[in-house]
């Protein structure tokens, strides 16, 4: 190893923030400062690891040369450039450094990351980072408050721990597709990736615990985080019927299993969702379509007995919802105080007066795409607001920077470069 990487440093000074936004103007993002490496691939690292961006962290993303992150070729449609709009939605606020850790030269590159660093997010098969002499095991010598957060399939540990770690493979093996679809119908997974989508919120959740800790008694730690257990956890309501009444949770459709009548139902024009979801709703429901002798229905008096009859009662909600619009009954009900809404799809939210007002649709500048839309930020800090700082990066468009901040000169990077750490 070089002199340079022998050499005892402070930690640098994380890349400069770039506020834009005249009302943060003087305070920093929340995780300006902190030191991310992300080492993962497709989903749930790399929402995990834009999330702690959009807070301000100096998130470099360490790829494989050549290839990059597998994301930026997928999706099966081309943009102006290699990569996926996949890839550009999950991967703004960071810095992209490609090095080849499957060689000594490449490896000691990131140990010397690994020096700077507060966070390490990695989302490989289990086994595959020890192999690499990557592991928490390896690195934390470097860096003792160091966390290291492992995203996989099943976990580190356990009968299923080696196998292949997909949103969908996790939804039928943790129940979540047992309760999606209608009853008798095929199975059906939930349209969006919660397992993966659950799986990088949970990590971040506990990467940010952890990094407190670090900070409180200068030591790390390790983090186990897998899809399985995270679409295992938003079983709060299945799971509490069976453990509360023995009662196997079956598929529902739109319908709740604590609660009738709260589900999609007919109208003239389609089908709008509506819940009412007291005996004081349900009253006033009964009252507002002008069927007041539901509410004396014994089949329907309370809430147990609309659960256990949830189907004809939905029938006989249908005679008077089919009379009108969908509007007319959102509107209506609303009026009343009754939850109600539209059923749009994903364009129409987006673009709706809502979505536009709460700005979860952003352009973002970039090299390639000229102006690309990006989710917006799902929750909001008033104080610090999120900001995009960063275009998602090239791949290892950022390298020649990164190495330079960690105090490699010239020299050792041709160097490192000869030896193949970034071939």
């Amino acid at each position: 190893m070089s002199d340079v990487l022998d050499q005892t440093r402070d930690k640098p000074e994380a890349a400069p923030q770039r506020q834009t936004d005249s009302a943060t103007a003087g305070r920093p993002l929340p995780l300006a400062g902190v030191r991310v490496l992300d080492v993962s691939q497709v989903m749930a690292g790399p929402y995990s690891c834009m999330l702690l961006g959009d807070l301000g962290a100096d998130v470099i993303k360490i790829e494989p040369p050549g290839t990059g992150d597998q994301t930026r070729g997928a999706m099966g449609f081309k943009m102006k450039g290699p990569d996926s709009m996949g890839f550009l939605n999950m991967n703004r606020n960071k810095r992209s450094v490609a090095i080849n850790l499957k060689t000594d030269a490449g490896r000691e590159v990131f140990y010397e990351l690994v020096k700077s660093a507060d966070i390490i997010i990695e989302n490989y098969r289990p086994g595959v980072m020890k192999k690499l002499k990557c592991d928490y095991d390896t690195v934390a010598k470097f860096n003792p408050r160091l966390v290291y957060a492992s995203i996989s399939g099943f976990g580190q540990t356990g009968p299923w721990a080696t196998r292949p770690g997909f949103d969908l493979m996790a939804q039928a093996m943790s129940g979540v597709m047992s309760v999606t679809g209608h009853p008798g119908g095929p199975p059906v997974k939930a349209g969006v990736p919660v397992a993966d989508i659950g799986c990088g919120l949970f990590a971040t959740y506990a990467v940010l615990a952890a990094y407190i800790g670090a900070k409180n008694t200068g030591q790390g730690q390790y983090i186990d985080a897998s899809l399985f257990e995270a679409a295992l956890a938003f079983s709060v309501w299945d799971i509490s019927e069976y453990w509360g009444r023995g009662t196997q949770p079956v598929p529902l459709g739109t319908a709740n299993r604590m609660t009738a009548p709260y589900q999609a139902v007919k109208s003239k024009d389609g089908y709008f969702v509506m819940g009412a979801t007291s005996q004081k709703l349900w009253l006033q429901l009964c009252e507002t379509i002008g069927r007041p002798e539901l509410a004396e229905d014994p089949r329907f008096k309370t809430i147990p007995d609309r659960l256990d009859n949830r189907e004809v009662l939905i029938e006989e909600l249908e005679k008077s919802f089919v009379t009108r619009t969908s509007d007319e009954w959102v509107e209506t009900l609303l009026g009343v105080g009754i939850p109600a809404g539209t059923m749009y799809t994903y364009p129409e939210a987006f673009e709706s007066e809502h979505g536009r007002h709460r700005q979860m649709r952003i352009e973002i500048d970039h090299p390639n795409e000229g102006k690309v839309s990006n989710i917006g930020f799902a929750v909001k800090l008033t104080g610090t607001p999120q900001q995009v700082r960063l275009h998602p990066p090239l791949l290892g468009e950022h390298t020649q920077d990164v190495l330079k901040e960690i105090g490699l000169d010239a020299a050792a990077v041709e160097g490192f470069t000869a030896r193949g750490a970034f071939s």
